[in-house]
C-alpha cells in the first residue's frame, strides 16, 4: 500500500508507526523468533541490556512492523530519555527513508514544540540516514542520552546522530506518554515494573 495513501487515512509514528483517532490498529503482544536475545552489538553497547518488552504495529489488520526494546539495568519508564536503550523494528511493509523521516518529526512534534526551521532540519537530517525498507528488513537505534543516537539495518552501522534532543524526541515517538499508541508504548514497557504508568 503506497506511503501517500496509508497517511491520509491515518497518521503514524516512524514507518507507519503510531495510530491517531482516524482509524483503530491493534499494537499487542508479539513473540521474538529469538526468544528476545539481543543482538550481539546491542549487548555490546548496553552492557546488561534485558528485553523490556515487544509488541507489533498493525493498521487495518494489516501487520506493519515488530518492535522489541532493550534495556539496561535501573531503567525507569518514566524518565526513559535518561537511560542508554535500543529499539528493534523488522517490518512487513515497504517505505522509502524520507516518509520514515517526515512522519518521525511529525510524531516528534507532538512531545514538544518545534521551531518549523528546527523541524526542518530535522527532517534532512533523519532522511539522510534511514534508508529505504522492504518487507523483512530490520532496524536498530540505540539511544544514548545527552548524546544522540545510532542506527543499524541488520548488523550493518549505518549512522550517527550526535544531536541529543532530536534523538530523546525520536525514542519518545514510542516511549513518551505523549506517543499516539500508548498500546505498543504499553507493551514495548511490559516486562518493567510500572513500566506501562505514565
Amino acid at each position: 500500500m503506497p506511503w501517500s495513501r496509508i497517511s491520509s487515512l491515518k497518521r503514524w509514528a516512524f514507518a507507519g508507526g503510531a495510530a491517531l483517532a482516524l482509524a483503530v490498529a491493534s499494537a499487542g503482544p508479539t513473540t521474538g523468533q529469538d526468544g528476545g536475545a539481543a543482538p550481539a552489538w546491542v549487548r555490546q553497547s548496553l552492557v546488561g541490556a534485558t528485553l523490556a518488552g515487544e509488541g507489533q504495529m498493525r493498521f487495518l489488520g494489516l501487520r506493519i512492523y515488530d518492535a522489541r526494546l532493550w534495556v539496561t539495568p535501573g531503567f525507569d519508564a518514566s524518565r526513559f530519555g535518561a537511560h542508554p536503550l535500543a529499539l528493534e523494528l523488522t517490518y512487513h511493509r515497504g517505505f522509502t527513508g524520507a516518509a520514515i523521516a517526515r512522519r518521525s518529526v511529525e510524531e516528534m512534534q507532538r512531545q514538544a514544540s518545534v521551531p518549523s526551521e528546527q523541524a526542518e532540519r530535522w527532517q534532512q537530517r533523519l532522511a539522510a540516514v534511514i534508508p529505504d525498507v522492504q518487507p523483512g528488513e530490520r532496524l536498530t537505534g540505540l539511544y544514548q542520552p545527552g548524546q544522540g543516537m545510532r542506527l543499524w539495518r541488520g548488523s550493518q552501522e549505518l549512522a550517527a546522530i550526535d544531536d541529543a534532543e532530536l534523538a530523546r524526541l525520536f525514542f519518545g515517538i514510542w516511549l513518551s506518554p505523549q506517543t499516539s499508541e500508548p498500546g505498543l508504548r504499553s507493551a514495548l514497557l511490559a516486562r518493567i515494573p510500572g513500566g506501562a504508568a505514565p
